[in-house]
């Protein structure tokens, strides 16, 4: 703990972590509150935004000079993992927020300026496929395009969205994301979903939007460590473009699989095993050996996860990491979400069919897990191919992010 020159001391990295995660731990009991009617309405409730914003979620990316909480990828995870405890949506839309914010945070320092410098609680959203295209404009950029999936995007207030820009004679010269005020794009309602519905992941359009070209970051640029930031805030703002974008990924689906858990469990205390000699399902031992499985498939994607945010974390203060390392980091992430999914499986199997009535929060789990990981950069198949082709010396690269 370090002592500055007034006599008072500085919480720790650990102690600030600590803070932040118990803040989120609290919102838990709002969360569940408000989830039924943010899946209704189909985004994020007031309420639940205006308690993740004063417990400082958004910000947990966010440089410290522009009033950000400036952590890391371990905190973030823990803070989602602690908020997926009490709706996978609300999880998902604040990790989402405060990871677009560190994204925000690579880009020149005008631009950061543009987004913070007036407003610290700005919110960034966005959509890294380059479904978009620019064409050269004085100064910049004319940005035209469709962005899909873009969770969050009723709170936020600036996107970053992905684009393919073309030089004067029309050939594609680069593949970039931009920042884009959210008054200048339009929002179509296309999130119609069968889980996590309150993220509101819809679709972004703009046409001919001017993006001036301090608002510009190359993604194969950005996916080697190349940051057009020039302001020295600190090992954050070093992580590893790729493996922060996907592991953050993992938090919410953490808490779900541990909701699901404590549901099931807390319930077989009194629930009894149907067309069985059993009062209560926790007398069986069918029931105990799944529920045991069940909780070493989490604590499983717990490590992976942990493990790879921390290698994360400890790499940006020394450089960027290899090539290798970031595809293993991939299969990990992957591998840890299939986890999830099967235990909260396991776990529905063993509290039997009243899972699925409406009134139980697994039900709205299952579909939101279910449905989160499903997200392309969880898909398992692809890290295990970069990671089995890094394995086997096969250069091919098959995507950017990694």
């Amino acid at each position: 703990m370090g002592h500055p020159v007034d006599g008072t001391s500085t919480p720790s990295s650990e102690e600030r972590r600590a803070k932040l995660v118990a803040r989120a731990a609290d919102l838990q009991a709002v969360l569940r509150a408000q989830a039924a009617r943010s899946e209704q309405e189909r985004t994020v409730s007031p309420e639940a935004v205006a308690a993740m914003t004063e417990a400082g979620v958004f910000r947990l990316l966010t440089p410290k000079r522009f009033g950000g909480h400036q952590t890391d990828l371990r905190t973030l995870t823990a803070v989602s993992e602690a908020l997926g405890q009490g709706d996978g949506s609300a999880a998902w839309t604040g990790m989402i927020i405060a990871v677009t914010n560190w994204l925000a945070s690579l880009f020149p320092d005008q631009a950061q300026e543009d987004v913070f410098g007036a407003d610290p609680d700005a919110r960034v959203t966005g959509v890294a496929a380059p479904t978009g295209t620019g064409e050269p404009a004085e100064g910049g950029w004319r940005v035209t395009g469709r962005w899909s999936y873009n969770s969050g995007a009723p709170h936020a207030t600036w996107a970053a969205v992905g684009a393919l820009l073309k030089d004067e004679r029309g050939a594609v010269a680069d593949q970039a994301l931009v920042l884009i005020p959210a008054s200048e794009l339009s929002v179509e309602d296309t999130w119609h979903t069968a889980g996590m519905r309150a993220t509101a992941s819809n679709t972004l359009t703009a046409e001919s939007v001017f993006v001036p070209a301090h608002r510009v970051l190359s993604v194969p640029a950005a996916a080697e460590g190349g940051y057009p930031r020039t302001t020295d805030d600190g090992a954050l703002y070093s992580a590893a473009f790729g493996p922060m974008l996907t592991l953050c990924l993992a938090g919410p689906l953490l808490g779900m699989g541990k909701a699901a858990l404590d549901t099931v469990v807390d319930q077989a205390g009194s629930k009894p095993l149907s067309f069985t000699i059993h009062p209560r399902q926790a007398d069986s031992v069918g029931v105990q050996t799944q529920i045991a499985q069940a909780a070493l498939q989490l604590e499983t994607a717990r490590l992976h996860i942990y493990a790879a945010a921390d290698e994360v974390d400890r790499s940006a203060a020394k450089g960027t990491l290899d090539y290798a390392t970031r595809t293993r980091l991939r299969a990990q992430a992957g591998y840890a979400a299939q986890q999830v999914l099967a235990a909260i499986t396991t776990l529905l199997n063993v509290h039997g069919a009243s899972a699925f009535a409406e009134t139980s929060p697994l039900q709205r789990i299952w579909r939101d897990a279910n449905t989160a990981a499903r997200h392309a950069g969880l898909v398992p198949a692809v890290g295990y191919e970069v990671y089995g082709k890094s394995l086997l010396g096969i250069e091919e690269r098959v995507s950017l992010m990694i």
